[in-house]
C-alpha cells in the first residue's frame, strides 16, 4: 500500500491562499491531503493528482484511483503520522517533498488493523494555479526509494 500512503499525503491545490509562498502552499497541501485521507475522501485526493501522473513503477492516474478505492473499502478507518523531511521549490511552480509517513488502518481482518511506515519523495507542479502530484517514489523505512 505504499502508493496509498503517497496519495494520502498529496496536497490540495491552492491551499495557503494566493499570498502564501510556494513552500507554505506545499506544506498546507500536505496537511489538507492528510485530512482528506483520514476522512477517506477519494475524490478529493484524486483531484490532487495530475492527469499526467506517471511514476517509475509504471503507475498512471487510473492506477492511483483503483488503489485508493480498494484501500478505502478495506479499511474502516485510516490514521497517518507524517514528518516533512525537506521541501525544495523550483521557480515557484514545481516542488519536491521528502516525507516520512506512518500509515495505520483499522479493518475487519484477523488482527483488526494494519500498519506500515515509508519514506517518500513526491514531485509536484502547479497546473492552472493548483498544486498537483505528478510523480512519486517510495520505500519502506530503511529501503531504497523506487
Amino acid at each position: 500500500m505504499p502508493l496509498i500512503a503517497t496519495l494520502v499525503l498529496m496536497l490540495a491545490g491552492g491551499c495557503g491562499g494566493p499570498s502564501a509562498g510556494p513552500e507554505t502552499q506545499v506544506r498546507d497541501w500536505l496537511a489538507t491531503a492528510q485530512g482528506a485521507a483520514e476522512e477517506k475522501k477519494r475524490r478529493k485526493l484524486m483531484s490532487m493528482v495530475s492527469e499526467g501522473y506517471r511514476d517509475g513503477r509504471g503507475f498512471g492516474r487510473g492506477d492511483v484511483e483503483t488503489l485508493l478505492t480498494a484501500y478505502f473499502l478495506r479499511q474502516n478507518s485510516v490514521k497517518l503520522v507524517t514528518s516533512v523531511d525537506d521541501v525544495r521549490v523550483f521557480g515557484d511552480t514545481a516542488a519536491e517533498v521528502d516525507v516520512t509517513i506512518g500509515l495505520a488502518g483499522s479493518n475487519d481482518g484477523v488482527l483488526g488493523f494494519s500498519a506500515s511506515a515509508y519514506n517518500m519523495s513526491l514531485e509536484l507542479q502547479q497546473e492552472s494555479g493548483d498544486w498537483k502530484l505528478i510523480s512519486a517514489r517510495w520505500g519502506r523505512i530503511g529501503d531504497k526509494l523506487e
